[in-house]
């Protein structure tokens, strides 16, 4: 058996983290890893307590959600709030951070990004990197399917199931139909 590499295996969970995104414009997970290492993980979403995008739109202000907190901000504030030193480390992103992200990774002593698509890239985020030299690898998932558009296959199939539902008059064949698509998203 052949294992996935340290790479595949930390953007991996990048990619679950990001699962819990509660943002309906981009869901983003990011680790922080030392010595091959979890040591926090972060998702975007709202301020604890808050609402959720996901259920009253986002909040914009100049094209940016002002209710969002990045993925990898809310991973380096998990540090902080356990007393976690994140100088050296490493963090691994499903997508590349922003600016702002870029300048709290270099404040916080990460010496390396990984990160699986380019979204944004930001040509002063790049030479503020440089500059700290801090090292940027693209890290795609080859070994590995994860399905980033579940949510909406699974809202799919709840609509044909809704509308099956008052079209059919097999009720034992609409419920077995609606216990397969629920074996299907493990509910």
């Amino acid at each position: 058996m052949e294992r996935i590499s340290w790479n595949q295996y930390f953007m991996a969970q990048s990619y679950l983290l990001a699962l819990r995104s509660t943002c309906t414009r981009l869901m983003v997970g990011a680790t922080i890893v030392r010595d091959k290492r979890i040591i926090a993980g972060g998702y975007n979403g709202s301020v604890s307590g808050d609402v959720h995008c996901i259920d009253e739109g986002c909040y914009m202000i100049d094209g940016h959600c002002a209710r969002t907190i990045h993925a990898e901000a809310n991973a380096l504030l998990q540090c902080a709030k356990f007393g976690v030193p994140t100088d050296g480390s490493e963090i691994y992103v499903t997508h590349f951070p922003c600016l702002q992200c870029c300048k709290q990774l270099i404040q916080a002593g990460i010496k390396k990004i990984y990160y699986a698509e380019d979204y944004n890239n930001h040509s002063y985020a790049m030479e503020l990197l440089k500059k700290a030299g801090v090292e940027t690898y693209n890290v795609v998932l080859t070994d590995l399917q994860i399905d980033q558009e579940y949510q909406e296959k699974e809202a799919y199939v709840d609509r044909l199931l809704q509308e099956l539902e008052t079209q059919t008059n097999d009720r034992s064949r609409y419920e077995m139909l609606k216990a397969e698509a629920a074996g299907l998203f493990h509910r």
